[in-house]
């Protein structure tokens, strides 16, 4: 099939790439957000979807907004027969979804109907999930609702970030969608209708959604922490600062200390929570680099009976 790829941040360029590694479809298009601020100096860069394919030597649309008339023209023009989605980042209008003749297809990273939005990995982290995947299903206008070609599992682990896990859906849902564009071109796929149970959404994580409640069990501060790494960043406050937390590990046998309450050891750093206390590993100070909490804690010279929180 001639496709048309729409994608924007690093997460999608594997499935680009085995799309390109496939042999069997043409990519003739990328579909990417346009450039964005970013660094120091604020400049605009490229996306990383765009970079890929500039490298690759594919032409690359960045419209402003996919209902923008010069876009659909081009898509017409090209006539892609599908676009395969991954987190493109932006709602797609029936007048698009209507241009290539087989629709547009999305890799979605959870195991539809769970998790419809645009956070599912960091949701089944801090929701405690033990299972998660991905999904290809055909585009429509509802959110994240249209019927699901195929799906892959992928485990959980005690450990993971989401950014950990996003990784590996990554790379293991590049070659669910490359499947699913084979199957659909031999007609051997059919989309099966989602079940109407089951439901959960996932929308961003917002900033506040990062703010560790101390209050909370520990297992709770775990998965916000991990759920929120590397974005936006699990946090809470010190002497009135923000402190970013990038690692954290359940402590069940210390029960000694209140909510939020740090006990420093010589190469540990103890926070209690709403049960047991976990052990800060990473954290980042307001305007510093990541850094050990055990050197952090040496450096700010914590007094007995201080805490982090409100």
């Amino acid at each position: 099939m001639k496709l048309v790829f729409a994608g924007t941040p690093e997460v999608a360029v594997p499935a680009l790439d085995a799309l390109l590694a496939s042999g069997r479809h043409e990519v003739a298009a990328v579909v990417t957000r346009p450039d964005a601020p970013a660094g120091r100096g604020r400049r605009l860069v490229a996306s990383p979807v765009a970079q890929r394919a500039e490298e690759a030597g594919i032409e690359v649309l960045k419209p402003a907004r996919p209902r923008d008339e010069a876009f659909l023209a081009r898509l017409r023009e090209i006539a892609p027969d599908c676009c395969p989605v991954v987190a493109y980042g932006a709602l797609l209008p029936k007048v698009a979804l209507d241009i290539p003749a087989r629709g547009w297809v999305n890799l979605h990273f959870s195991l539809l109907p769970a998790w419809r939005g645009a956070a599912p990995v960091q949701h089944a982290v801090m929701a405690g999930d033990e299972v998660t995947g991905a999904s290809t299903f055909q585009i429509e206008e509802g959110l994240d609702s249209g019927p699901v070609y195929g799906v892959i599992t992928e485990d959980v682990r005690p450990t993971d970030t989401s950014g950990d896990l996003l990784t590996r859906l990554a790379f293991a849902g590049a070659g669910l969608l490359v499947a699913t564009m084979d199957g659909i071109e031999d007609g051997t796929l059919k989309a099966v209708p989602q079940p109407v149970e089951g439901i959960t959404l996932a929308p961003k994580i917002q900033v506040e959604d990062a703010h560790v409640d101390w209050k909370a069990p520990a297992l709770r501060v775990d998965r916000v922490v991990r759920g929120c790494t590397p974005a936006p960043g699990a946090w809470t406050l010190f002497r009135g600062e923000r402190l970013k937390l990038i690692q954290a590990a359940l402590v069940p046998d210390r029960t000694d200390l209140t909510p939020g309450e740090l006990a420093v050891g010589k190469n540990n750093v103890y926070v209690g929570t709403g049960s047991y206390a976990v052990e800060l590993l990473w954290v980042q100070p307001q305007g510093k680099k990541p850094m050990r909490a055990a050197d952090w804690a040496r450096g700010v010279r914590i007094a007995a009976g201080e805490a982090v929180g409100a």
